[in-house]
């Protein structure tokens, strides 16, 4: 097998493909051409000489370049987008835990208080049917325990008010960055 350098069997050092304390001390150069660079010469004016170059290959290195152009801004958009959904569940799952607190204590306290209000309520009714009729002793025990619901109604309504779902407003979901430099691609494909 030959090597693709002719002399001493690799580049010199401080070239490209030269790695100092390699195994082999060859790196292969980099795959991706860096753009903005001009390989080409350049007119007085400053730009690239295109003078024997044929159209089709002017207007692949267009659509090569394009394509880079639009790749690299769905993975900005992308990039963006995953950063703001990964703020918003973040900010979702403190307000959630607070309202699943909240939640979870209401219910906890709504059962064991049934359960308690079931048999007191029977206790009383059935103590105020020694003094009273049986249906005013009913009556009042379901007056007493509307005002017990009233009072734990407004009392859960003020804990569930606590959780502030505001900051979700602040979140931006539109990609600022991409949609700005999309808008710049019209006038960079205009001609000075």
């Amino acid at each position: 097998m030959s090597s693709p350098y002719s002399g001493g069997g690799g580049p010199p050092v401080g070239e490209p493909g030269y790695a100092q304390g390699g195994a082999t001390g060859y790196t292969p150069p980099p795959a991706q051409p860096s753009y903005g660079d001009t390989a080409g010469p350049m007119t007085d004016e400053g730009h690239p000489d295109v003078e024997g170059t044929s159209v089709g290959q002017l207007i692949g290195d267009v659509t090569r370049d394009l394509s880079t152009l639009m790749r690299q801004e769905l993975e900005l958009a992308k990039a963006e987008l995953k950063a703001e959904a990964s703020k918003a569940t973040e900010e979702l799952k403190a307000e959630a835990g607070k309202a699943g607190k909240g939640a979870g204590m209401l219910g906890g306290a709504g059962f064991a208080g049934y359960m308690v209000a079931l048999f007191l309520s029977y206790a009383l009714w059935w103590g105020l049917e020694n003094v009273m009729d049986a249906g005013w002793a009913a009556l009042i025990v379901a007056v007493l325990w509307g005002i017990v619901a009233a009072v734990l109604y407004s009392m859960g309504r003020k804990a569930l008010k606590t959780v502030d779902l505001k900051q979700l407003k602040q979140l931006n979901p539109k990609p600022e960055r991409t949609v700005e430099t999309l808008q710049q691609v019209p006038g960079a494909l205009k001609p000075n």
